[in-house]
């Protein structure tokens, strides 16, 4: 009887959602999130399916709260626009804020309503501090972004002005261990190397920066042998699992996420370690620092005791966070957290043609068209997108293959800097899908393309509750198994043991998987691979720039092939035009006292 009732449920709120032009597999997701209690919820309040519902964005909210009669100019629907204005400046731009005339000209354009309309609802938000606003110079920013970007500050001034606890080292004692590090390690530091390490312990926070093949790894390891040596307890962290499992390697010590570290609890969107209960590791130290977003750089400098020390450790000239805010950028732009920046290239580095590439590109340098067969950096001209597409799949699935025994799946990655076009990523993971992977055990047709056993995928989003720990954004696998009752099995790589770990998706969280052939250039953020092919044609001309390149260029570990059109690459080279991020860490910083006004959450 229960059963019968339930689907009588189901059956009358799927007859409400689509006699309201709600699709059958949008209404599947309202139920499973609000089970009998849809119909009430949606009526109350529409605009709740854009906050609870992944996918779902502010039009199609809006669309179904103006078929249910919310009246056009209605106080809720003209709040809510300005609060997506905002968080589309976020998302979109990376803004942890928008001037005043411009957060009213963006809601009025997105709800087509007069921006003298918008006042009152800037005003309602405004008391119920849903939106703070800075009266001079008139910045309006959604509460999260308001706390984490003042707290980020306050919370790095404090620490900055907390005493010291780590021991002493006298010169001398610096000089034998440099020596021991150099006799039983092999491991000779340069002299603005030792300076990073003597600075990173006698700093209470500092920041280590420097492009490939400058010697950061190797001035951290210097560093944690005098924390082992002298029983300092540490913690090495990283905004990602790719970037965690890099840092492992690169150190030989374990590393974990930045959200591991803080213990996320995803139930409540919350973290256990605060200021309340801060980490109890002494030293803390954060690798890929330019990932790192203004929202988690909150968390994280909150929940480090005033007594311990931070060390972040980035490249401040890959391509910003994804995220919202410029962390490393604005913390080096203040000038109020000690910083080394390496420069010197090493031997072994001078021998790569990536790194002196690379390093060349940040230079606003023309890289060589014509390599030596024994490069590892190429440039292969394409007569058009198409074409550069045809050279692509070729050199994926059967040139590098045969000539440097590379995996095309496991150790080639392909970085475009855009979606569409024949060159973007889309098209190129069809055509490599259709290539590497024509005849599947099986396959599941989901939205616009097909996922097939054998498949290497992407995690497109955070899921606290898939395998040990969690999956996330940016994660690779390979699909083990597509099975009858269309779920997916899917492998992934396993921080803790250096497996693989299986994880099974359900049909419903299908839209959590994407091809993974290729991928924009920003999703490979903190990641390396042995192989990058990179697309540059004309038709990326509006995106291209020499951050983004840059970025690309270094995530190839042993051989970076561009394929395009030379104007197409000397164009990202010579832009250095970066996109303006809205952001006021770096003024908090050097705010003119420790103290002031503090709004508690």
């Amino acid at each position: 009887m229960q059963g019968w009732a339930q689907q009588q449920d189901i059956r009358e709120i799927m007859v409400f959602l689509q006699g309201h032009d709600v699709s059958p597999g949008l209404a599947t997701k309202i139920y499973q999130q609000y089970g009998k209690d849809s119909e009430q919820v949606i009526r109350e309040n529409p605009y709740a399916l854009e906050r609870d519902i992944p996918g779902v964005g502010f039009r199609t909210a809006d669309a179904l709260a103006v078929r249910l009669g919310l009246p056009h100019d209605a106080q809720p629907r003209l709040m809510t626009g300005i609060k997506h204005a905002l968080s589309e400046a976020a998302s979109s731009d990376g803004h942890c804020y928008l001037p005043r005339a411009e957060t009213l000209t963006r809601a009025a354009a997105l709800l087509d309503v007069p921006v003298e309309a918008l006042e009152p609802a800037l005003e309602a938000l405004r008391k119920e501090r849903e939106v703070f606003i800075d009266e001079e110079p008139d910045r309006v920013y959604l509460a999260p972004f308001f706390y984490a970007e003042s707290g980020t500050a306050r919370w790095l001034r404090l620490l900055l002005h907390a005493p010291d606890t780590l021991p002493p080292v006298s010169d001398a004692a610096w000089e034998k261990a440099f020596a021991a590090l150099e006799r039983e390690r092999g491991i000779r530091l340069a002299e603005r190397q030792r300076e990073a390490v003597r600075l990173a312990w006698e700093s209470k926070a500092m920041v280590l920066t420097g492009g490939p093949g400058v010697g950061k790894t190797t001035t951290l390891r210097a560093l944690l042998d005098m924390l082992d040596a002298r029983g300092i307890q540490y913690a090495l962290a990283a905004p990602t699992g790719r970037a965690s499992r890099r840092m492992t390697e690169a150190t030989g010590r374990p590393a974990s996420t930045l959200h591991r570290l803080l213990e996320f609890q995803p139930h409540n969107n919350d973290f256990g370690y605060n200021e309340d209960r801060p980490l109890p590791q002494r030293y803390i130290i954060v690798d890929e620092v330019s990932m790192l977003d203004i929202l988690l750089a909150y968390r994280l400098v909150r929940a480090i005791h005033p007594e311990s020390h931070l060390l972040l450790v980035g490249d401040a000239d890959q391509l910003p966070s994804v995220g919202p805010g410029s962390v490393l950028a604005d913390i080096l732009k203040s000038e109020q957290v000690p910083q080394v920046h390496l420069t010197e290239l090493f031997r072994q580095a001078r021998e790569s043609a990536i790194v002196v590439t690379a390093h060349g590109v940040n230079r606003g340098e023309m890289p060589a068209l014509k390599s030596s067969p024994n490069s590892d950096f190429f440039f292969l001209p394409a007569s058009d997108p198409t074409a550069a597409q045809r050279l692509i799949v070729d050199l994926v699935a059967r040139r590098l293959p045969a000539k440097y025994g590379f995996d095309p799946v496991a150790d080639i990655q392909v970085l475009s800097p855009m979606y569409r076009g024949p060159a973007g990523v889309v098209a190129l993971n069809e055509a490599l899908q259709e290539r590497l992977n024509p005849s599947p055990a099986s396959q599941v047709a989901f939205g616009d393309h097909t996922l097939r056993t054998g498949d290497k995928v992407m995690q497109v989003r955070n899921n606290y509750d898939k395998g040990a720990g969690g999956v996330f954004n940016g994660d690779l696998g390979r699909i083990l198994d597509v099975t009858d009752e269309r779920q997916v099995v899917v492998a992934f790589p396993d921080g803790a043991s250096a497996g693989l770990l299986p994880v099974t998706y359900e049909p419903h969280e299908l839209d959590e998987l994407t091809l993974a052939y290729a991928c924009s250039i920003h999703r490979a953020q903190g990641s390396e691979y042995p192989c990058v092919v990179l697309p540059l044609v004309a038709q990326h001309y509006l995106l291209l720039q020499r951050n983004l390149l840059y970025t690309a260029m270094t995530r190839a570990r042993k051989l970076c092939v561009i394929v395009g059109d030379a104007r197409a690459l000397r164009r990202a080279v010579e832009n250095n035009a970066l996109a303006a991020r809205n952001t006021a860490l770096a003024e908090r910083l050097q705010g003119p006292r420790l103290g002031g006004h503090v709004i508690a959450e």
